[in-house]
């Protein structure tokens, strides 16, 4: 299973016109300069913008088509969506925090585990650090069982000591993901040491991934 995208959108500056797949259980690394469109294609896999033109769609069903006038709701697209800060719920505590997508307890407690933050379930978002606030933000994500993971420079925000670790504890876990994850990140490094495909988005020049079997153009407008 995996996700297939072609996704053209004329931006104020350039045209993203880019294609590629995810399989299950892989990590596909978006990397580039800053504003050169790479949280603007997972906004759109995600639904929350519009392609001008393209196609979107997971395991042979149809998110986004031009062509055929299709463009299904966030909601109905079942994505889980990790932001640079974290979104919780400063109201409700990190198990309430992972349970608000999911009323499974038991599948809270098992991602509350996973991310080693069980321990910390009764606590505040303003109560942890801004390490723990980020796996509960990956627990949440994962909590409504999505069918793809977006992860939009999750760990930028946090210390390097920090992000080193939520990096080797996301490289451990995602296969058994059994789902596409996403990643758009500045650093090479982390790109590099998490992705089974890579990504490299530059304006006006196009770049294949380590794979060779994605690539990626920017057309000056």
């Amino acid at each position: 299973m995996e996700l297939k995208a072609e996704i053209k959108k004329k931006l104020a500056d350039f045209s993203i016109n880019v294609s590629f797949s995810c399989n299950d259980g892989n990590l596909l690394a978006l990397t580039g300069p800053s504003g050169a469109g790479k949280t603007t294609i997972i906004r759109c896999i995600a639904g929350l913008e519009q392609p001008d033109s393209g196609h979107i769609a997971h395991n042979g069903s149809c998110w986004y088509d031009s062509s055929r006038k299709i463009n299904l709701a966030t909601r109905h697209r079942e994505v889980g969506y990790v932001f640079q800060e974290h979104t919780l719920f400063p109201h409700l505590n990190i198990e309430k925090n992972v349970a608000f997508a999911c009323r499974d307890k038991d599948r809270v407690t098992e991602l509350l585990q996973t991310f080693g933050i069980n321990s910390l379930r009764k606590r505040m978002p303003n109560q942890v650090s801004g390490g723990e606030r980020q796996r509960a933000a990956l627990a949440q994500a994962l909590a409504g069982r999505p069918k793809v993971l977006l992860l939009d420079e999750p760990f930028s925000a946090l210390d390097i000591a920090t992000r080193k670790k939520l990096r080797e504890e996301l490289k451990q876990i995602k296969k058994d993901l059994h789902l596409p994850v996403i990643l758009v990140t500045h650093d090479l490094e982390e790109a590099d040491y998490l992705a089974d495909e890579h990504l490299v988005i530059a304006g006006g020049i196009k770049q294949k991934c380590r794979t060779g079997h994605i690539a990626m153009e920017f057309q000056p407008t």
